[in-house]
């Protein structure tokens, strides 16, 4: 239960940090023109630029920014939406999405920007790719879920196999259909669980054997 809760956080973390690719088909600087290649679908464009600490409050500030995309020849606009993001800051180095952008053909697009940036240090637009959901994402909190339900289940089970007590204090006599089998029907359920976590691929085969020796085991 606990690995899944850290698995979840450091696969949140690297997602964030790491994974995020912002600025994968580049930048143009604020105010000035580039060419960049953009290929077919969404786009993202982020404010990119230095700060001396980390923005607090609302985020990094938004300030005036224009830019306009020419289309190779035989091309269609690309069609902005305003989509502002979190601010993620690294090192003083921070970035905000402020569009998502759909390109219809991929080519060499033609970049002009401009904006009032006189009080950031070297203010960029860059564009970039969607975050994406890594599938290991959901990987950890499933193995959270059956964590916690073989942590619970057993208690739930030692409630039921208490004895009836009579009201003279004598222990009555238990009917043995009242016992739950050892654990069996919750190893089933678990096992049902995690079949169907790797049908609908949240699980790996190598993480759906791992969490089925650890059933099997009873841990």
């Amino acid at each position: 239960m606990t690995i899944g809760v850290i698995g979840f956080v450091v696969t949140l973390l690297l997602t964030v940090f790491l994974l995020d690719r912002f600025d994968a088909y580049g930048e143009v600087p604020i105010p000035g023109t580039g060419s960049l290649h953009l290929p077919a679908g969404e786009v993202t464009v982020s404010l990119h630029t230095q700060v001396i600490s980390s923005p607090t409050g609302g985020g990094l500030p938004v300030p005036p920014i224009s830019v306009s995309v020419t289309p190779p020849d035989g091309v269609a606009n690309p069609e902005f939406e305003e989509s502002v993001g979190m601010t993620t800051t690294v090192n003083n180095d921070t970035r905000r999405r402020l569009w998502r952008v759909q390109v219809a053909e991929a080519g060499d697009y033609q970049i002009a920007t401009d904006g009032q940036v006189g009080a950031y240090i070297a203010p960029k637009l860059a564009f970039g790719k969607p975050a994406g959901r890594p599938a290991a994402l959901w990987v950890f909190p499933v193995m959270f879920v059956l964590g916690l339900a073989g942590l619970v289940a057993p208690l739930l089970a030692g409630r039921r196999r208490r004895p009836k007590m009579q009201t003279a204090g004598t222990v009555a006599d238990v009917d043995d259909q009242q016992f739950v089998p050892d654990g069996q029907a919750i190893r089933i359920q678990q096992l049902k669980t995690i079949t169907a976590l790797r049908d609908s691929g949240a699980l790996t085969e190598a993480e759906f054997a791992e969490e089925k020796r650890r059933i099997l085991r009873g841990h």
